[in-house]
């Protein structure tokens, strides 16, 4: 049954709740915030490795619940507890300016990264040195939309929890196995040990990632290596790659950002792996 309306951002639970905002506190409750209607949906349809639902309390104002109806009766059905919020009391609690009236608290759900390679991935997405949480949440959302089997987010790169980050995956972060703060070294590592190419993208590369395809070596199983925002890759990263390879500038562009570099990749490596059907 749906708990009493909350009135006073004081609340406890709101409380709680509010302080998930910062790092350290996530860290200790091992809970993270998603806010909007397609995160808490994907959030009340998972579940962690043993069982237990992700979601575990929604606060949503009256106006929302009529709105998002399935959305609370899924929560209810799941075990989580439901709270009828204040307008104010919304404001407390996300991290947005413009609230949409639904804020979900999750438990942790990222994977092991040795349950990531044992899995044998055929295409997996390393984030190394990404600090800009939205960049980060984009990556991901481009990683599910192209089919990778999963996400790996370097000890050097930011939160996954990071709100913006949360938000800027759309969801995409309850659809594939994701792990966090493995050593870059390690993550090549283990990668090459299941068998996996590892590709860095940069826009320097040797390699052309048009050449790549025409070559015909993209259709194995490949991890693509995506660096800073401003900065790129380190050499000492790139090192360890088979190949560095750049995404041509056909026009007048200096560049592509970070997301953008990651589509083009991810998508090319799905293309390359997808089984050719004669016309």
């Amino acid at each position: 049954m749906v708990t009493p309306e909350l009135i006073s951002p004081r609340s406890p639970r709101v409380v709680a709740a509010r302080r998930l905002a910062k790092r350290n506190f996530r860290g200790k409750d091992r809970l993270f915030i998603a806010e909007g209607p397609q995160a808490v949906r994907e959030a009340v349809g998972h579940r962690g490795a043993g069982g237990e639902p992700t979601l575990v309390e929604l606060f949503t104002t009256v106006e929302a619940a009529e709105r998002y109806a399935p959305i609370i009766e899924a929560a209810l059905a799941s075990g989580a507890r439901v709270h009828h919020a204040s307008d104010a009391v919304l404001a407390e609690v996300s991290q947005t300016v413009t609230p949409q009236g639904i804020v979900g608290v999750c438990r942790f759900l990222d994977s092991p990264f040795e349950e990531i390679i044992a899995a044998r991935p055929k295409l997996v997405a390393v984030l190394a040195h990404v600090r800009d949480p939205g960049n980060a949440g984009t990556v991901l959302r481009c990683a599910d939309a192209a089919g990778a089997d999963a996400v790996v987010l370097t000890d050097a790169s930011v939160d996954l929890y990071n709100p913006k980050s949360v938000r800027a995956s759309v969801g995409s972060l309850f659809h594939l196995p994701v792990a966090v703060g493995v050593p870059v070294e390690q993550a090549v590592a283990g990668l090459k040990s299941a068998g996996v190419r590892i590709l860095a993208a940069d826009g320097a590369g040797q390699d052309d990632l048009d050449d790549e395809l025409d070559a015909g070596t993209m259709g194995g199983p490949t991890a693509w290596i995506f660096g800073n925002e401003a900065w790129g890759l380190p050499e000492e990263t790139r090192a360890l790659a088979d190949a560095v390879v750049r995404v041509p500038i056909h026009g007048k562009a200096e560049s592509l950002n970070l997301a953008t570099a990651a589509a083009v990749c991810l998508y090319a490596s799905a293309r390359a792996q997808r089984p050719r059907t004669s016309a």
